[in-house]
């Protein structure tokens, strides 16, 4: 008993401290967690990062460039040159042979260029800061886009689970239907068909109660995928699907007032028409001069072995300023054609542009008709589940009393059924369709 005790205390405070590692997410809190957890949240971080770097990366371009080289060679057979040999006193006409220099040498530059003017550069500096408020903008994209599919995954596990509550009931009610149904009929007061029909029912209704709990499971799972945690997660929902859904209903949402330029879909095709632009200018500027300056200081050393590490050792130093000017002066027209080629580039953007507009107006407008009826449609499909569970309940009445069969029986059940789902289906329409506006709202 003592060790039992024992055991007990040293495993309490490891079951604590598991259960306070399980997330207890409510939707806005799984929202804010998968905006930071997400995989594809993540990586539109690093996008961000890498545009960064890459503006970086060109401004630097344009600013001091500092190079160095080390050259080494051993001549191992020396080239001979034939000299007159009367330079030394010997006969005229005849020619002696001479090696010139050391076999070994060694020469070290250091370079020091500097871009004075190029055309292209200002026009790459202004692009990466164009290609920054891109990536800027698409991490908001992507924030809405996880929003959006959190929102989905959490209705998608709270459906599950109410339909796996209300399965279990109706499966509960059609046991104990069954029970009296199999009892009147051996007594000899009911018909074996009565029997069958409810066996179909129940048939049907124990296969949706195994998808529901399959799903529920699988849905579970998808959510963790979104948040950015492991699939087997055993991660809690504290929303109730009902509370959730009167909470999302904001007809005033309808009249909210709307700025385009809000919209994280007008300011990334606004990047595209800029991005064009810029590519336009970059074309033309490949017609102008390139200007750069550059100093450099080396050495060299010759020797025929290699001592050029000798602190004895002589080296000869030499130095050289000096600027390169690059004119383009004709290119077979291929400048002209790659910058008409750029005109209409940017052109197709301003089409392009003008029709993200039109669509981004349009999606406005369908998304406020569709939460609008998903919300009417949350209001008909509750009245119905109402209208449903009375009429059932009156044919369960006759049923019992033998005024009823059980094909009318059936029939009222499975009208039940449906509505049930009809109904937890339209009040995740309603959190769904309401996400999908405010995306396009930008809130």
């Amino acid at each position: 008993m003592r060790k039992t005790l024992i055991s007990l205390f040293l495993i309490l405070p490891w079951l604590a401290s598991a259960q306070d590692t399980i997330p207890n997410l409510s939707l806005d809190q799984a929202i804010a967690y998968a905006l930071e957890h997400n995989y594809s949240s993540i990586n539109a971080e690093r996008d961000i990062v890498d545009a960064q770097k890459q503006k970086w990366e060109t401004i630097a371009t344009g600013l001091p460039q500092i190079n160095g080289a080390v050259s080494y060679q051993n001549q191992l057979k020396q080239p001979v040159s034939q000299i007159p040999a009367e330079f030394f006193g010997g006969e005229p006409g005849t020619y002696q042979e001479v090696v010139f220099g050391q076999a070994q040498s060694m020469s070290a530059t250091a370079t020091l260029r500097q871009q004075i003017f190029d055309g292209s550069y200002i026009v790459g500096v202004q692009a990466t800061k164009t290609f920054l408020e891109y990536s800027q903008n698409n991490k908001k994209k992507t924030e809405l886009d996880v929003r959006k599919a959190v929102v989905e995954a959490y209705g998608n596990v709270l459906l599950a689970r109410e339909s796996v509550l209300i399965s279990e009931k109706n499966k509960a009610t059609l046991e104990e239907n069954l029970y009296e149904t199999k009892r009147i009929y051996e007594n000899g007061l009911g018909d074996e068909e009565s029997v069958d029909q409810l066996r179909i029912t129940l048939s049907s209704v124990d296969n949706q109660l195994k998808n529901a709990r399959r799903m529920e499971e699988i849905t579970l799972q998808m959510l963790n995928l979104v948040l950015g945690l492991p699939i087997e997660t055993p991660t809690v929902l504290t929303e109730n699907l009902d509370d959730l859904t009167q909470r999302e209903i904001d007809l005033g949402l309808i009249d909210t007032e709307f700025n385009i330029e809000n919209n994280v879909d007008y300011k990334m095709a606004a990047n595209l028409n800029e991005q064009r632009f810029l590519e336009l200018k970059l074309a033309k500027s490949r017609a102008l001069p390139t200007l750069n300056a550059f100093v450099n200081y080396g050495g060299n050393s010759f020797s025929d072995s290699f001592n050029f590490l000798d602190s004895g050792q002589q080296w000869f130093g030499s130095s050289i300023l000096g600027v390169d000017l690059n004119i383009p002066i004709f290119s077979s027209l291929g400048r002209s054609a790659s910058t008409q080629r750029a005109k209409i580039a940017l052109e197709k953007a301003k089409t392009q542009f003008t029709e993200a507009q039109a669509q981004i107006r349009l999606q406005l407008e369908s998304a406020k008709s569709d939460y609008i009826l998903a919300i009417e449609q949350y209001g008909t499909s509750k009245e119905n589940l109402e209208l449903a569970e009375r009429i059932e309940n009156k044919n369960q009445i006759k049923y019992s009393e033998g005024l009823a069969t059980s094909f009318e029986l059936r029939q009222a059940q499975t009208q039940l059924y449906t509505s049930q789902q009809e109904y937890l289906q339209s009040m995740v329409d309603v959190i769904n369709k309401k996400t999908e506006l405010e995306n396009i709202l930008n809130q």
